[in-house]
């Protein structure tokens, strides 16, 4: 069994502000209900999640949350919520996070993306998309895509690891988080070279496993996931527009 963190403490500060005024991204409406409580469920009917550690605001306290779920209070930084949601974690083995902005998440795709995890040897395991399976099953979806070798793909909401490496990768996982907004920086971290081949698409997923298990020193593994919701966030009001017809149709 699993333990499953969801990270739901992001403001309510950028461009989503203009659908909600809701302080928090994970309490914004979608048709009918806040956002987090999709993924929640989704968590809730996933036979191989023992239990959830939900980090955000006290008010998640007030919602429909599954049984077994441990409301943690945030902090206003990513880290520190992984963190505080990392201390909650009981025993030692892997945990599954997710984020609070993929309400098209299921259970379906939660078991998959465990089972596909397990089914290989590595420390830290993240989620990836090909652009054909999300315009196959979202037609029109606009998300950010890297083209590799081995095709074209979009990043993923759900990561599996073992809580002793996140001491180990810490520090790094810190600078990346601020630098996001520094390319040129993030960049010279990475190594020019590399970045240059990402851009040409001369890098494979193999390629890519091995630089972050390098800068980390840690085995890192993409899973390609067949289902589209793991990496479909809420980042805009037309990602908000895009989402909203299908999870009404799934709410009727």
């Amino acid at each position: 069994m699993v333990e499953a963190i969801v990270l739901a403490g992001s403001l309510n500060d950028g461009e989503l502000r203009e659908i909600s005024r809701e302080p928090y991204e994970a309490l914004i409406p979608l048709a009918g209900k806040p956002m987090v409580e999709y993924v929640l469920a989704a968590l809730q009917d996933s036979p191989s999640i023992s239990r959830i550690i939900v980090v955000g605001p006290p008010a998640l306290k007030e919602l429909q949350i599954p049984k077994l779920t441990t409301v943690v209070e945030s902090t206003f930084s990513l880290m520190d919520n992984l963190r505080l949601g990392l201390e909650q974690v009981s025993g030692e083995k892997h945990v599954l996070v997710a984020t609070a902005d993929i309400p098209l998440l299921t259970a379906v795709a939660v078991e998959d993306f465990i089972a596909r995890s397990r089914a290989q040897e590595g420390d830290l395991f993240y989620s990836i998309v090909d652009k054909e399976t999300n315009e196959k099953d979202f037609p029109g979806i606009q998300r950010t895509y890297v083209k590799l070798k081995d095709g074209t793909f979009t990043g993923g909401n759900l990561f599996y690891f073992h809580p002793r490496i996140a001491e180990a990768c810490w520090s790094f996982a810190e600078e990346m988080v601020n630098l996001r907004k520094e390319p040129l920086k993030m960049c010279a971290r990475l190594g020019f070279l590399f970045i240059l081949r990402l851009l040409l698409g001369k890098l494979s997923i193999a390629d890519l496993e091995r630089r972050v298990g390098k800068l980390l020193a840690i085995k890192a593994r993409a899973i390609i996931s067949p289902y589209p919701g793991v990496g479909i966030d809420i980042d805009k009001p037309a990602d908000y527009d895009f989402v909203l017809p299908f999870l009404e149709r799934k709410e009727v």
